[in-house]
């Protein structure tokens, strides 16, 4: 194959005579080339795409798993939730015990209305700083931890307020059993417990109890709760009512006029069970009052001044 070559500074025209094998080869290497480039370009697409789905697949796989934290969270934050108001029920009846517990304290040591109100907030006063600092603030789980703390708080006071209240009904119902006060809503006390001369022979004598003198009819009442073991006549005693009371007291209201109880009746302290008369060994209108513990005779002064 005949090749002719032109030049600017040659005007003549050169000719080359070229094997058809070495032309067939450079036709065959830019054929190559171009297919080379070709099949590049249609590749870098394909492996551009590739990263992007990887990418994206990737992108998928976070955010499942920040779907899956996020629930988590959230039913924790439920749960929580509920644990609180679980909390807050409890703390809501212990406050309602704590208020009846205390009424019923109140009443028992009859305190004036308004004195000390249960069924009202506490008056509180002062002024108040707000707390800035973020160590301060409550988180979920310090709230619970307080919740938990003022239930127990409650708790406590709550079995303090029913000691005290046990304390105070064994103390009241001791007042009730106990002998305690005069025998008599009128009356002067004319002759004492022990040895006095007897108003009938004039000779020492002892008084196993004390006389209130006043006048036929006056209110003879019982100074404690017990049950009547003896209402009747009886020798030197004349009309007498016996009352037992607990803790092996035992007290004699004698001379009566008149028997307002019979045996086995239940009295309360401060209940009229006798008439003041002069039945019996006396010398004129009185009560004589006696007060017996395990058995023995003591000296009743000492509990009716109890209350005077």
């Amino acid at each position: 194959m005949d090749l002719i070559l032109l030049s600017r500074h040659n005007r003549a025209a050169r000719q080359l005579n070229l094997p058809v094998v070495f032309i067939a080869t450079a036709m065959f290497l830019l054929l190559a080339l171009a297919i080379g480039a070709f099949i590049g370009y249609s590749v870098a697409p394909s492996a551009q795409t590739a990263v992007s789905d990887s990418q994206l697949r990737e992108l998928r796989e976070q955010i499942k798993g920040q779907q899956f934290q996020i629930q988590e969270a959230r039913v924790a934050a439920d749960d929580q939730i509920g644990a609180m108001a679980l909390k807050i029920g409890q703390l809501n009846a212990n406050v309602i015990r704590l208020n009846a517990l205390g009424q019923r304290l109140t009443g028992m040591a009859k305190l004036d209305d308004g004195e000390f109100d249960f069924d009202s907030q506490p008056a509180v006063g002062g002024p108040e700083e707000l707390i800035t600092d973020p160590a301060n603030q409550h988180s979920t789980v310090s709230l619970i931890a307080d919740i938990d703390s003022l239930d127990n708080l409650l708790y406590q006071q709550e079995q303090q307020l029913t000691i005290l209240e046990e304390l105070m009904l064994n103390r009241k119902l001791q007042d009730r059993v106990m002998p305690t006060g005069r025998p008599v809503k009128s009356g002067w006390m004319s002759s004492f417990f022990g040895k006095r001369t007897d108003p009938f022979t004039g000779k020492v004598a002892n008084h196993r109890g004390v006389d209130f003198a006043g006048k036929t009819g006056a209110d003879v009442i019982a100074v404690a709760a017990g049950v009547v073991i003896w209402s009747g006549d009886r020798y030197g005693y004349g009309q007498m009512v016996e009352v037992k009371h607990a803790n092996g007291y035992v007290t004699r209201y004698a001379h009566n006029d008149k028997n307002l109880v019979t045996v086995g009746d239940n009295v309360q302290q401060g209940q009229v069970i006798a008439e003041m008369g002069a039945t019996g060994r006396a010398t004129g209108p009185n009560l004589h009052f006696e007060v017996w513990h395990n058995g023995r005779p003591v000296n009743p002064v000492k509990y009716i001044k109890q209350t005077t």
